[in-house]
């Protein structure tokens, strides 16, 4: 049986629908339930997730997803989308107008195409593989800041935050010393957008879920960044899933420093 594909308008549709919910709820009081300590999720989370995989069910019924509330929903593992119906759900909950949905389209394993959607601004990040990256149409390229001392960084903090001592946190000092600033946004997705689109200069995060990174990973890759994990290896869609990305020079200055971090926590 021939299975159907989509095409990256697909993606767009459907991050854009999704985003129209959530834009609508901004700013509203939310029902608000937690995961974790501080790990929380909202109704609108679920309303976001159920529109887009309802719609993914409906046109592509054999495609398999991985959806950040719902987990694996079983189909062909060739044909694979990467869902986060709202990345930065915390922002959400405060009414911080900082947050995305996210969407990537994986085949046979190679990430195809991505797009990841900022309802408050209107902003669309997009690629495909080969093709290029795009915001709202128009090409993007990654930063070509040379030095790690003019360097604006973004990062993140694990939600084991105040359990783990594995918690980014002398990642963070390190970087604070070594760069002009580091932000925290409280978004992946928009933090590898903004890398992609030269707002930021390099990015790194640890202990990441694959559907915070699937979109933004291939996103940045197609605007001339440079994706790997702390380790320096290729592959950061599997466990841990952290990352550091930058363009290759500034990318290699940032892989020193979490060495040279490393070394002092062995």
């Amino acid at each position: 049986m021939e299975i159907n594909h989509p095409d990256l308008s697909d993606l767009v549709q459907l991050a854009a629908g999704a985003g129209a919910i959530l834009r609508e709820g901004c700013g509203n009081d939310h029902q608000i339930t937690y995961k974790g300590p501080v790990d929380l999720v909202t109704e609108m989370d679920h309303r976001s997730e159920e529109y887009i995989l309802g719609e993914i069910r409906r046109r592509f019924p054999e495609h398999s997803i991985l959806s950040e509330e719902s987990g694996d929903i079983g189909g062909s593992a060739e044909h694979c989308w990467y869902v986060d119906p709202l990345d930065g759900t915390t922002n959400y909950a405060h009414g911080l107008p900082i947050f995305a949905v996210s969407i990537g389209y994986q085949v046979r394993g190679r990430m195809e195409m991505a797009v990841v959607y900022d309802p408050m601004r209107d902003e669309c990040f997009s690629a495909q593989r080969g093709i290029g990256a795009w915001l709202n149409g128009k090409p993007i390229r990654v930063s070509p800041c040379p030095d790690l001392n003019l360097a604006l960084l973004v990062t993140g903090f694990p939600y084991s935050i105040r359990s783990s001592k594995n918690n980014n946190l002398p990642y963070f000092s390190a970087f604070a010393t070594r760069s002009q600033a580091v932000r925290r946004l409280g978004s992946a997705a928009l933090d590898l957008c903004y890398v992609a689109c030269g707002r930021l200069d390099g990015y790194w995060e640890i202990k990441l879920s694959a559907w915070d990174l699937a979109a933004g990973v291939l996103i940045v890759s197609e605007a001339g960044g440079m994706i790997t994990d702390l380790d320096g290896q290729p592959d950061v869609l599997k466990p841990p899933y952290a990352l550091v990305t930058a363009n290759p020079r500034l990318h290699a200055q940032m892989l020193d420093v979490i060495r040279e971090v490393n070394i002092t926590l062995a």
